[in-house]
């Protein structure tokens, strides 16, 4: 039957209509190409238009004049990606896709920095690339804005009042026009319990932090326009540090009244046909192991020895996606949150806390639904048999891993109290070394790198930083859910079930290179033999006018070969030496961020084929996404997401996930910053962990503190920085400071607004390099 002329055209696909530019010559068409090639008439001509116009928002077209268009990522002209900016005006262009013979990030002039802000989505025309790859461009167009707010200090200026952002690479302030400097209403940020300041007039508010909504961004070098919603106080209030990188990084924090109300309005007891359609677990002791000051249980664990010789173990994941439904209120805040965000003295979960800690929560002694991975494993450590289902349990204790430790080195006390349970736990540390010896012989990466914890008093101010403790319970848990994560994966991928995967792609050969040659001063190497390399000439001028000829190396990626196993082998040979925590430290720099996609590809630091995250659905959302396509099964066996929304959810979660790590790593290193203020002028041990031609970076042995120690301020005589070598050395003395040295340093200077510690050296510990025969 031939298609009525009345019917409505078909949807047009952007996904479609951005392949066919792709395949075109050059990745370019104009819109008449377009509507001939792909024969639309009457409504599909807009709908065509419609998309192309969808397509230039978003960056993955761009329209050179009217009605001719180019494929962004397909073309090396054009790139679109996010913008950093230094503090010193430059930038950089991150792109989302790598660019052909480019090496590294595009670099952006002042001048095209001050045309946007830091964290910025934009396209660049790519207007030059150097002979070693580096690339320079200029920006087209903003794609998204990433401040939409701006948190800074007010200042009354002659000229007017300003907001001065708090994260300095947000170079311009933010004007606020007369009428606009006190917030339409008057909101109490969660500060614990803290008072919120009273401000009378503009006046009161001079020097205090405050949060402006951007009404007009700045362009050219202008500073933005914009009207203050919030006042937090002053920089050193009780709890506006946290306040401050809550909205520095714009993590969402305040449940919209509709995920509050959807959450008070899910019942607290279970439907009993619920219960029916469940495997029931609750006769079984199962535990919950976890962190003393835990309040969200994710998971918990069962074991036991079978009579064949083999283990059944039982890991049974929170069912958050039975409360929370796909669309629904609390699902769409949950995406746009991504992960719980973890300070030192309260947190930002992803569930409101109905559900977080109380209706998903594995409380012991309660009821609670479940998704369960049942796993059978031999002796080897290999898993025979597994099986997943709904399920339903009681917890019978809520652990924690000093307890359980405790239990299993012996303690009295602690084993006459779980006296039931004693038997379990032994069983479970025999499974666990059991699983991390298979891990390790396959070549999965182990690094023994030093957490630290920070002991914070009730005024959440820093007293003190140590090392993490980690024991055999935590090894038992991490096993279990190791275990448990790797299973999900291959059942699902087994299946061909469209799915999230966590994975780790190998290293950059460029990265592998440098590391090689840091390593190879200590007399270690990965063993990957010599990688291959394109070298280009480069002519610079030296301060006495000279020219100075360099080769400049790029790693050539596709000729490059390595393993986890390479790492695993280093990280045994250097176990106990004087080089372990450098060379460590340098490795885990060397490898890729795991990130969340669609198309599983592996994860290279767990040399594991198919890995996904599936055990902490209450506070990561892919976790919620795999458990609803795991669940999607038991009923309806098929697909549930398509390829393209689990792409898009992957790179979303991605990058929450690094939000929320930068905002909690900015926040332990301001407070390290607030703590070292009264030990100005104290010395202490500390390890060069890198050099730059400005000086070079100090770890603190005890404190786990970083800071640097400016190359001008080095005692004595004149320094340079050596590229080639990564070194600092003296002029006439040739006195070298080198990556791995250990040194004598006194606190000279702690900045809280920049919230950096500058060191100065104390002593003579590095000597002077005597050349090695034969190099």
């Amino acid at each position: 039957m031939s298609k009525s002329k009345s019917q409505a055209p078909e949807p047009f696909s952007d996904a479609a209509l951005l392949e066919h530019l792709r395949r075109l010559p050059h990745a370019r068409g104009s819109y008449k190409q377009l509507v001939k090639e792909l024969r639309l008439t009457g409504e599909n001509r807009d709908q065509l238009e419609a998309a192309l116009d969808r397509l230039c928002d978003k960056g993955a077209l761009v329209e050179l004049r009217s009605g001719h268009f180019i494929a962004v990522g397909h073309n090396p002209e054009y790139v679109a990606g996010r913008v950093t900016i230094h503090r010193d005006g430059f930038g950089f262009l991150i792109p989302d896709k790598a660019i052909a013979n480019v090496q590294g990030d595009v670099f952006l002039p002042p001048g095209e920095c001050a045309k946007l802000m830091h964290g910025d989505r934009a396209l660049v025309h790519i207007t030059r690339v150097a002979n070693q790859g580096r690339a320079e461009g200029e920006i087209v167009r903003v794609l998204k804005r990433a401040h939409i707010t701006v948190v800074g200090e007010f200042r009354i200026k002659r000229k007017g009042n300003f907001v001065i952002p708090s994260d300095e690479r947000v170079q311009q302030w933010i004007e606020i026009p007369e009428g606009m400097e006190l917030p339409l209403v008057t909101s109490s940020p969660d500060r614990v319990g803290a008072q919120p300041r009273q401000v009378n007039s503009v006046e009161d508010l001079n020097g205090m932090i405050v949060n402006a909504e951007v009404l007009e961004f700045p362009e050219g070098g202008d500073n933005g326009v914009g009207r203050i919603i919030e006042i937090l106080g002053f920089a050193g209030d009780f709890g506006v540090d946290v306040e401050i990188m809550i909205r520095k990084h714009h993590l969402p924090h305040e449940f919209p009244s509709a995920v509050i109300e959807q959450a008070r309005a899910i019942p607290h007891t279970i439907d009993p046909h619920e219960l029916g359609r469940r495997r029931d677990f609750r006769s079984y002791d199962i535990v919950t192991i976890d962190g003393e000051t835990a309040r969200d249980f994710d998971d918990a664990v069962w074991v036991e020895h079978l009579p064949n010789g083999n283990y059944a173990l039982q890991v049974h994941i929170a069912d958050v996606c039975h409360y929370v439904k796909a669309g629904s209120p609390i699902d769409l805040e949950a995406a746009i949150r991504g992960t719980s965000v973890y300070f030192p003295d309260r947190a930002v979960p992803m569930l409101p806390i109905e559900l977080s800690t109380d209706i998903c929560s594995l409380r012991p002694q309660e009821d609670r639904l479940v998704l369960s991975a049942l796993l059978e494993i031999d002796p080897h450590g290999d898993v025979v048999s597994q099986e997943f289902m709904r399920g339903v349990i009681c917890s019978a204790e809520r652990m924690t891993y000093t307890n359980v430790h405790r239990v299993l080195e012996g303690d009295p006390a602690m084993r006459e109290r779980y006296q039931p349970l004693v038997a379990r736990f032994e069983l479970m540390r025999e499974l666990a070394l059991i699983l991390n010896r298979k891990r390790v012989k396959r070549g999965s990466i182990d690094f023994d790198m030093p957490e630290t914890q920070i002991e914070l008093d009730t005024a959440g101010q820093m007293t003190g930083v140590k090392r993490a403790e980690r024991n055999i319970a935590h090894r038992i848990i991490e096993e279990f859910m190791l275990a448990a994560n790797e299973a999900v994966a291959g059942h699902l991928e087994t299946a061909g079930i469209p799915s999230l995967y966590r994975i780790h792609e190998r290293p950059e050969a460029r990265r592998v290179l440098e590391f090689e040659e840091i390593a190879s001063h200590f007399g270690f190497t990965l063993g990957i033999g010599a990688i291959p390399v394109k070298r280009f000439p480069i002519v610079q001028r030296g301060r006495d006018g000279r020219k100075i000829r360099k080769d400049f190396t790029m790693a050539r990626e596709q000729e490059f070969d390595i393993s986890s196993r390479n790492y695993q082998r280093l990280i045994a040979k250097i176990a106990g030496k004087p080089e372990e925590r450098i060379l460590s430290y340098l490795m885990l720099r060397s490898l890729k961020q795991a990130r969340y996609s669609s198309v599983n590809e592996g994860h290279f630091a767990l040399a594991a084929p198919s890995y996904t995250h599936f055990t902490s659905p209450i506070r990561r959302y892919p976790d919620l996404i795999v458990h609803r396509i795991l669940a999607h099964q038991f009923d309806s066996p098929g697909e549930l997401l398509p390829q393209h929304t689990l792409k898009e959810i992957g790179e979303d979660t991605s990058f929450t996930e690094r939000r929320a790590a930068e905002a909690e790593r900015e926040l332990l290193e301001w407070k390290k910053v607030k703590f070292m203020e009264d030990r100005i002028g104290e010395e202490f041990d500390a390890l060069i962990i890198s050099t730059t031609k400005f000086g070079f970076f100090v770890e603190l042995y005890d404190l786990f503190v970083e800071g640097l120690v400016p190359i001008d301020s080095l005692p004595g005589e004149h320094y340079s920085y050596h590229e080639n070598t990564r070194q600092i050395i003296a002029e006439h003395s040739r006195k070298t400071y080198a990556i791995g040295d250990k040194v004598r340093v006194v606190l000279d200077r702690a900045d809280q607004v920049e919230r950096k510690l500058n060191f100065a050296i104390v002593d003579n510990t590095p000597k002077a390099r005597r050349k090695r025969k034969g190099h």
